[in-house]
């Protein structure tokens, strides 16, 4: 079983026009802090990042953030968090929240969010990396983007392993589960051109 320290969780600097968004980012940071498990974040006060954030302060627990310094102001970092760290590029945003990370969770958002989910997944599938990454669908938020992938998969452009990569659930206790028995998929040498 997996020991899970530390998690990743991107989420979206909105709220989203759903209590549900919101009360459920609040709770996944007061279960986490609970269960003694460090909070890797973006950094921000606002919409769903400062909701998970507030949770994980309620609960005297452990939360990082990780923003470029362009975007400060327009994220307005939250004082109340553990440590902060500041980076040059969105890049190097990832890749901070990467390496600080063992696990990743991925709550609803936009375009950054998924950016961000996206290229983490990929660098598992090219075997950069074996950790476990999770969904957790909200209110069916992730709904259509589960039937996407499995259309990759229909239709030959995704293998079926790597699309199981991603771990989605509506319980972020089944989740955590989900993620400390996860077994990343052997990755071949070389890519089937066929199939990547």
């Amino acid at each position: 079983m997996l020991m899970i320290k530390n998690i990743a969780v991107f989420c979206g600097s909105s709220e989203g026009f759903n209590e549900i968004y919101r009360e459920t980012a609040w709770q996944t940071g007061e279960y986490l802090a609970e269960k003694n498990i460090g909070i890797i974040y973006g950094g921000g006060k606002i919409g769903l990042m400062g909701a998970l954030a507030d949770g994980v302060i309620e609960k005297a627990g452990t939360i990082t953030g990780v923003i470029p310094a362009f975007l400060q102001r327009r994220e307005i970092v939250h004082e109340g968090i553990s440590d902060l760290v500041i980076v040059e590029t969105m890049h190097e945003r990832k890749l901070k929240m990467y390496e600080l990370c063992d696990a990743v969770i991925t709550l609803p958002g936009g375009l950054g969010t998924m950016e961000e989910m996206f290229e983490i997944l990929t660098w598992a599938q090219l075997g950069l990396h074996q950790k476990p990454m999770g969904l957790l669908n909200i209110n069916g938020y992730y709904d259509s983007l589960k039937a996407l992938l499995n259309t990759m998969v229909q239709e030959g452009f995704l293998n079926e392993s790597y699309g199981n990569m991603l771990l989605v659930s509506e319980s972020l206790e089944e989740l955590l589960t989900m993620m400390e028995t996860y077994q990343a998929p052997e990755i071949p040498t070389i890519l089937n051109t066929e199939m990547t």
